[in-house]
């Protein structure tokens, strides 16, 4: 128990600093690393049937939407993250752009709860901090490391943090519910932490 303790106290701090980080980065910057990361060929193989899940961006998040217009044109379906409720993963459902968004949990837009539930084949995925073995910090709660497992336990996917440079870390201290990330994209480059 003291060393869960001490392992989230740890991630508090960094949370706290990966934010600052993120915070100071001007906005011209953040737009300019959207669409670097979307005008880079993605570095996975991509079905034009694919479902591609993303999230509407808070605060000084990286913009994916960008890369999920690429992914769009290409003829995959979109999807956006809906909470379903503390301690459960988000539930991923059908989003196209020019469809109505909900206020959610924090404010953030999501489908409609009528919009139908997906299984997405790519998670494009929010963070604070990341390190270059797919580890990442989010935001506390577990949401994501919640619904990468339960999606990997019913098929494959490729989850795919997006962040800017500036929000890697030499390495992110780990609990046994920590979920590793396959891809981190940056303006700078594409991390494949799978051969890690």
């Amino acid at each position: 128990m003291a060393q869960s303790t001490s392992i989230e106290d740890a991630k508090a701090a960094l949370r706290r600093q990966a934010r600052a980080r993120r915070d100071a980065l001007p906005a011209g910057v953040r737009a300019a690393a959207a669409q670097a990361i979307a005008a880079r060929p993605f570095p996975v193989a991509v079905a034009p049937a694919a479902i591609v899940a993303g999230f509407m961006p808070m605060g000084s998040e990286i913009n994916p939407i960008p890369l999920m217009r690429k992914f769009a044109d290409f003829g995959a379906q979109l999807a956006l993250p809906a909470v379903a409720g503390r301690g459960k993963p988000l539930t991923m459902r059908a989003f196209a752009f020019g469809e109505t968004l909900v206020p959610g949990v924090w404010g953030i837009r999501e489908p409609a709860p009528d919009a139908p539930a997906v299984a997405p084949d790519i998670l494009i995925v929010p963070l604070l901090a990341f390190d270059r073995s797919g580890q990442r910090i989010g935001y506390g709660a577990g949401y994501y490391d919640m619904t990468i497992a339960a999606l990997r336990a019913r098929k494959t996917i490729i989850a795919c943090g997006v962040a800017f440079a500036a929000q890697e870390i030499s390495g992110v201290p780990t609990t046994p519910r920590d979920v590793r990330l396959d891809l981190v994209l940056t303006e700078r480059e594409v991390i494949d932490c799978r051969a890690v």
